[in-house]
Order: C-alpha cells, then sequence, then structure tokens
C-alpha cells in the first residue's frame, strides 16, 4: 500500500500541487487568510459565550457584523482578485492587470438582469468557486492574446500604466462579451453551474468517511516525505473557507452551524501540535533514555506548540519509518473520528472562528470554536490520547536504537596487522 502511495500516486498529487494554476489557488486561499481572522475577532466579540452578553451586546450587534460582511461577505471577489494577481504573476502577464480585469467580468455575471443590482450571496462563499473559475479563464485568455500579439501596442515613450491599460484592452473587451453573452443573453447562471460541479466534493467533504479519507491522504503523503498538507490544500481550501463562511453566516443570525469540518477543524482538532499531533510524541519521549531521540524532541517542543513539527518529523524521523508512521497516521484518524462525532452530537461547538494555523493546541481549541470551554478540555483530553498511541510504538524504537547502540559497543575491534 504504502509502495502504490509512494511510487503512482504520490508523483501525481505532488505534480498537482506544484502545478502553476494549483499554486496560484493556494496562494490566493492563503493572502485572504488575515480577512477572515479579522472578520473572526468581530464575531468572537458579538457573540461571547458569557452569561448575560447578548442583552449588552445587543444595540451594537449590527455595528459589529459590519467589519464580518465586509470580510466574509466579500469572500469570492478577494478570492479572485487574489488568484488572478498571482496566476498573472506566474504566467509573466500584468499581475495588477490580470486581477483588475478578472474581478470586473466576476462582479459583472454577479448583476442580476432584473434590476442590475449585485447578487450579495454570489459575492460571499456561494461564489466561490465561481471566482476561482473566472480567475483562471480570465488570466488564460489575457495571456492568449498577449502571445499572439492580438493587442493594442503604443509606442515605448508612452507611461506604462497607459501602455498596459491599451495592451489589455481588446482580451478585457472580449472576456467581457463572452461572459456578458453566457450570462445574461444565455442566461446560464454560472454560480450555480459551477456549485453543481462541485457539489460531491462539498458533500464529501463535511461527511465522516470524507474527512477520514482526506486525513489519512495528509498523513500517509506526510509519511512519504511530500508535504500532504500543499498537496491537498488547493483542492480542498476552498471547500473548507466555504464551510467557515456558512457557519459564520449562521451565527450571525442565530442559527445552527450547518458543517462541521469547516476551515479549523483540520488544524485545530486534528493537526494537534503539528500533523500528526506529533507535540505528543515530543512529550513522551522528552525524558527518553535514548539520547538523541531526548535530544530532538527537546529541540522540536517550542516549535510543535506553534504546530512546526519538521523538525521531530525529519529528526526521528518520522519519515518512511514504519514503526512511527502508524500511530502517526492513526493519530490523525482517530482524532477526526472523536472530533467529528463530538460536534455532530453537539457536546463540542463547530467552528466558526478562523485562527492561524500556529495558534497553539488547546488555545486554537477554543478560539475557533468561539469560546467554547469544552472543545478546551477536548483539546487537552487529545494530546493524552495521542501520547497513549505513540507510546508503545516510541518505546519500540527506543529499545530498538538501545540495542543496536549496545551491540555497537559491545562488538570486539578488528584486529590489527
Amino acid at each position: 500500500m504504502t509502495a502504490f502511495f509512494k511510487n503512482r500516486l504520490a508523483p501525481i498529487l505532488n505534480a498537482a500541487s506544484e502545478n502553476t494554476y494549483m499554486s496560484a489557488i493556494r496562494a490566493g486561499m492563503v493572502s485572504i487568510a488575515p480577512l477572515t481572522i479579522i472578520g473572526g475577532l468581530f464575531m468572537i466579540v458579538a457573540f461571547l459565550p458569557i452569561n448575560g452578553w447578548e442583552k449588552i451586546i445587543a444595540p451594537y450587534l449590527n455595528l459589529l457584523q459590519i467589519p464580518v460582511t465586509a470580510t466574509f461577505g466579500l469572500l469570492a471577489v478577494f478570492v479572485c482578485f487574489a488568484i488572478a494577481y498571482d496566476l498573472g504573476r506566474q504566467l509573466k502577464q500584468e499581475a495588477v492587470v490580470s486581477a483588475s480585469m478578472s474581478t470586473l467580468v466576476f462582479l459583472m455575471i454577479q448583476l442580476q438582469l432584473k434590476d442590475q443590482l449585485l447578487n450579495m450571496e454570489g459575492l460571499g462563499s456561494k461564489g466561490l468557486f465561481t471566482a476561482i473559475l473566472v480567475a483562471m479563464v480570465c488570466v488564460r485568455v489575457q495571456k492568449f492574446f498577449n502571445d499572439k500579439n492580438l493587442v493594442i501596442k503604443l509606442p515605448d515613450s508612452v507611461p506604462a500604466v497607459v501602455y498596459e491599460s491599451f495592451v489589455s484592452l481588446i482580451p478585457t473587451l472580449f472576456l467581457i462579451t463572452a461572459f456578458w453573452i453566457i450570462r445574461f443573453v444565455l442566461g446560464v447562471d454560472i454560480n450555480e453551474l459551477v456549485q453543481t460541479v462541485f457539489k460531491p466534493l462539498i458533500f464529501a467533504l463535511n461527511t465522516l468517511p470524507g474527512i477520514m479519507v482526506y486525513a489519512f491522504m495528509v498523513t500517509l503523503l506526510w509519511s512519504i516525505g511530500i508535504n500532504g498538507d500543499n498537496a491537498m490544500d488547493a483542492i480542498v481550501a476552498p471547500v473548507f473557507l466555504q464551510y467557515l463562511a456558512a457557519n459564520v453566516e449562521a451565527a450571525a443570525h442565530g442559527q445552527p452551524l450547518p458543517y462541521i469540518t469547516a476551515l479549523g477543524f483540520f488544524t485545530s482538532f486534528v493537526n494537534v501540535g503539528g500533523t500528526g499531533a506529533t507535540i505528543a510524541l515530543a512529550l513522551v519521549m522528552l525524558n527518553s533514555r535514548e539520547p538523541s531521540y531526548r535530544k530532538v524532541s527537546r529541540l522540536s517542543l517550542p516549535t510543535q506548540i506553534f504546530g512546526i513539527n519538521e523538525p521531530i518529523f525529519f529528526g526521528f524521523p518520522i519519515v518512511l519509518n514504519p514503526v512511527f508512521m502508524v500511530p502517526y497516521v492513526l493519530n490523525a484518524l482517530l482524532l477526526t473520528v472523536c472530533s467529528y462525532l463530538l460536534m455532530s452530537w453537539d457536546i463540542i461547538h463547530r467552528p466558526f472562528v478562523n485562527v492561524p494555523w500556529t495558534t497553539p493546541p488547546i488555545i486554537g481549541h477554543y478560539l475557533v470554536t468561539g469560546g467554547d470551554w469544552r472543545a478546551a478540555v477536548w483539546g487537552a483530553i487529545s494530546i493524552v490520547i495521542a501520547m497513549a498511541i505513540y507510546y508503545p510504538f516510541a518505546k519500540a524504537a527506543e529499545r530498538q536504537r538501545l540495542k543496536a547502540t549496545a551491540q555497537s559497543t559491545a562488538a570486539p575491534a578488528a584486529p590489527s596487522h
């Protein structure tokens, strides 16, 4: 099984993650993360889990929700701009023109024919996949026109800003005309069409089997030396972000949160102290009898608190090491299942606040759920569970290393001639 992933599947996923378009999607998603964090901070203030807070904050609730709408309510606009900018830069186009042109086209197709007003739903989470598609198509068309020299070029003496505006004139006209025909003349609801295409993926990742497959893929890829998070992120990040935005909207209207695996579920509840909950392994081996294990654990623990586990991952190593690969993958699966069930049974809150992935465990559990103390308790329990899973494997590796050291020390020196 491992050989199949290493030799067949891993190269495909690795190539996909390094693909120009996937890279642009990933970069675009990362660039808008601060916006969702800012919106999340206002959500925390608006819905602090303190008795009587609702009455205190009621007169100011609408004011507090304005920054939330300005961030989460316009997510698709920012995503379109950010992805088009990065893709334009990678394809050696004028990046600002790429971003502006793509955003213009995206906003145009969100207009409603009846009253010429923007469809606000399409500007938020429901338009995310449309935004990605529009950004990629527009930049690709821009590059085609430039490569084929189907542009208006002015003398080099003309200022760069004016020069680029005329260069983009024909591709922009083509794009606006093409999308205008599709959306308004032919009456194709692009948002609905794109959502229908991605509906199986959107549905699957919020199910227990779906998120378990994702957890398995991420940790198995890491186990064979490929950054599993990066390899999968361009595919799943828009889905998890859409879930988060839907949860934010539900929370703002006092409705039950619809999604369990929203952005923050995996980073906070599964990647406890790093992918595979490796902070638990560092704690288990903190006082190991084997000097190198002890040293690596103590050196890596400070970084593991912030979710950075490369020192222990490559120092033990976990990569291509069957002894550690098993608990590494098992921990991710177990924490995925337990966290999912606890949320589905409404024992702990579902994620609706975005926090940086470097937020320490327990604190991250508390913040991502909007201040649910039970989630923080579960975060502490998660580390203990992960330690229990790592313990027998870690001690077996320790005994094996000590035995090998003892044998090499006891081996008689070769006779000299």
